[in-house]
């Protein structure tokens, strides 16, 4: 079923309304995740870690271009995003369990992960977590620790995400009370949410939302994603801002790390300090790109994760 939703410059889009997962996976205490899965059945398992706020549903390649590349895409509501149960106080590191608790559900035993934008973070949870399970990780426009020794962390930043961080810093029950009008908008017009980054936006993203299917895409997963609660989006801020519960300098799975060089909603200058501390890092850097960049990449870093080979 869907509803036709008026966005925030006057178009109507079709957004699908009741969406029900692919597969339901429980966790061993017992909430449920949202999973989807695209592309080849007895392809190599990729799972696909969305943004914040996003859901199972966001941009991801054509399944006919996954069927060709030989990928199997898994995708899942991190929790309180979607239909994916909300759990409380979790941290960066919660994500692997997550995943392993899916990768047993689907009968996997090794695969690759790759995250974008917020979902970056929980990418390398389980690298740094998961080295006998993920072969390889490849993290999009993704950021780095708070306490990040040597980086600016608001460095190039902008203003509305200085904004949401600095509350979320102020504590849990005023980062929601500030968050409540927000979601509420989104609610009502899902592209709102693109409409307010606009004017922040650098020319490179402006190009990229403006295209009607990138659009489509990106309203459907904020649709989903806030469906019933703003729950995911607080708690990732949340948990990006507190102590992840690993060390990125440990992981030693090989690592790949894409970063549009005039991004401003997650600067480069994170991808460079994850860069330097991981041993078994490459960054890979576009220099007239930015951070929506990042959806017409990922088709061409399919073939690294699944099988080595050098990224396009």
């Amino acid at each position: 079923m869907t509803k036709v939703v008026r966005t925030a410059d006057g178009r109507r889009l079709a957004v699908e309304e009741k969406r029900r997962p692919g597969r339901t996976v429980h966790t061993a205490d017992g909430r449920q995740l949202a999973v989807d899965e695209r592309g080849k059945p007895d392809g190599e398992p990729v799972f696909l870690l969305h943004g914040t706020p996003g859901s199972r549903v966001g941009p991801c390649p054509r399944g006919s271009v996954l069927y060709r590349l030989g990928v199997r895409l898994i995708t899942f509501d991190r929790p309180g995003y979607g239909l994916s149960d909300r759990l409380v106080g979790r941290s960066v590191a919660s994500a692997a369990q997550d995943v392993v608790a899916i990768a047993d559900a689907l009968g996997l035993d090794r695969f690759s992960v790759v995250g974008r934008s917020g979902g970056g973070p929980h990418a390398l949870a389980c690298a740094a977590l998961l080295p006998d399970r993920v072969l390889r990780v490849a993290v999009l426009v993704g950021i780095a620790p708070r306490a990040a020794d040597g980086l600016d962390w608001f460095g190039g930043m902008t203003e509305s995400n200085i904004t949401e961080y600095r509350f979320a810093l102020a504590g849990r029950s005023r980062f929601a009370d500030w968050l409540a009008p927000t979601v509420r908008r989104i609610r009502t017009d899902p592209g709102s949410l693109i409409a307010s980054l606009y004017q922040e936006l650098p020319e490179a993203d402006r190009r990229m939302v403006a295209n009607p299917g990138v659009r489509a895409m990106l309203v459907a997963n904020f649709a989903e994603a806030l469906r019933h609660s703003q729950d995911g989006w607080l708690d990732d801020s949340i948990a990006f801002l507190a102590p992840w519960g690993f060390d990125p300098a440990a992981i030693r799975v090989p690592t790949l790390l894409w970063h549009g060089e005039k991004d401003k909603i997650s600067p480069i200058g994170h991808s460079r300090w994850l860069a330097a501390r991981i041993r078994t890092a490459t960054i890979q850097v576009e220099p007239d790109a930015a951070h929506f960049g990042s959806l017409a990449a990922l088709p061409d870093l399919l073939p690294w994760l699944v099988n080595g080979e050098k990224a396009a």
